[in-house]
């Protein structure tokens, strides 16, 4: 069964923004077993819209739609599927309650645009929002069943959640299935290489790739004549895959490259403790994006070679013969992390983000990160490549990546 996703906008034509809403239906529809055949993006224009919305009703079952439903002048979303349909607007009383005591609970004065967020086609199916004040709605346009979202992307993943992906599982066709990996450590080109052969191997399966800096996303998409045969087939295949990228795996579905990590430690029972400087806090943020309280004791970003030595012990001598930018200085962190904390495991990095402060000897990009760990201190180094953010971002990413396959003995 095939669908199709519109983003509607014309802050997303023009690219003010990043539409990540494409992507993440794009995956879910997938996941459900829709082979989602179009991606397009729409200016607010009421003429384009509806004949973008025509067309694409000619060819598909499923269309999904965000954007455009706001109070705005230039949220067009609502009347131009109407025009599409040859449908009249009315406005639902049910949903203008809602929309008043929101703004009233919330202690903001109600605008005569607001109210436009009440107005639908005829017949549609009214989904509500729980957590903003535009509603979706559901409607036929030709033989298509067409939804229609919030661009704001919590309220898209909220409505689908509450009122869509339900009925979107029971009229999907149920013979494929997907399993997701990522991987971090090698790059597309490699990855792909490394898994040549294995379509082949398996009918009915499509290797697909995503890459998502600084890591690439292996998806094993398997189609069979129903769903649990397409799942034994995607998990045979899935075996292979895992055999040929052995530790670069770093994580399965939903799972991310931090709760890869916080799994191996509480699998441990350990601790941990964090000694940074390039990356200036980047990877106590990530690890602090989910929950950490159980695991994480301390997180220490020590830039200056003073304090270095102040928090962390990192002797002068250290410093002065090897520089801050060393293997040795790492080691003497990762140390020093252990001691101020009494964590079982410390990641520390240091080295040049850039643009400036770069040498021949230790040019911009360089970095030494090192874990500690029970049995002594593991290090790497290398010489990322881009701007600061780049080599920040790929630094706090083979650190968390070294203490991951410390922790897992991989």
């Amino acid at each position: 069964m095939s669908a199709a996703v519109v983003c509607i906008g014309t802050e997303i034509t023009r690219g003010e923004i990043v539409n990540t809403n494409a992507t993440w239906l794009c995956d879910e529809l997938t996941s459900l077993g829709f082979d989602v055949t179009q991606v397009e993006s729409i200016d607010d224009d009421r003429p384009r819209i509806a004949a973008t919305l025509l067309r694409l009703a000619r060819d598909h079952e499923v269309i999904v739609c965000t954007g455009g439903l706001g109070p705005t002048t230039d949220d067009l979303t609502t009347e131009s599927a109407a025009v599409a349909a040859g449908l009249p607007l009315v406005r639902d009383p049910a949903t203008v309650e809602v929309i008043v005591d929101r703004f009233r609970r919330l202690g903001r004065t109600l605008v005569a645009g607001n109210l436009k967020q009440a107005d639908f086609p005829s017949g549609a199916v009214i989904l509500a929002n729980a957590v903003g004040t535009a509603p979706g709605f559901s409607m036929l346009l030709g033989a298509a069943r067409v939804w229609f979202f919030p661009g704001v992307p919590m309220e898209l993943k909220r409505i689908w959640g509450d009122h869509v992906r339900d009925t979107l599982r029971e009229i999907a066709p149920n013979t494929t299935f997907q399993l997701r990996m990522r991987t971090f450590g090698q790059p597309e080109s490699t990855v792909g290489q490394m898994l040549s052969g294995v379509e082949e191997q398996f009918p009915g399966v499509t290797i697909g790739y995503r890459a998502s800096f600084p890591e690439i996303e292996v998806k094993v998409l398997a189609r069979g004549a129903d769903q649990q045969k397409a799942r034994t087939l995607a998990d045979s295949a899935a075996s292979v895959v895992r055999h040929r990228l052995g530790a670069i795996v770093v994580a399965e579905g939903d799972q991310t490259m931090v709760g890869a990590v916080a799994q191996a430690l509480r699998e441990r029972k350990a601790t941990l403790a964090l000694a940074e400087s390039c990356t200036g806090g980047l990877v106590a943020h990530m690890l602090t994006s989910e929950p950490a309280s159980d695991y994480l004791l301390a997180a220490m970003v020590t830039y200056a070679n003073e304090i270095k030595t102040a928090l962390l012990g990192v002797p002068e001598g250290v410093l002065t013969e090897h520089g801050a930018v060393s293997r040795e200085t790492a080691i003497a962190m990762a140390h020093g992390a252990l001691r101020a904390s009494g964590a079982s495991f410390s990641v520390a990095i240091t080295g040049i983000a850039g643009p400036t402060g770069g040498s021949p000897e230790k040019p911009v990009g360089l970095v030494h990160w090192a874990v500690g760990h029970p049995g002594g201190v593991e290090t790497r180094d290398r010489v990322f490549v881009g701007d600061r953010g780049r080599i920040q971002r790929m630094a706090a990413f083979a650190a968390l990546d070294l203490l991951r396959r410390t922790a897992l003995g991989v």
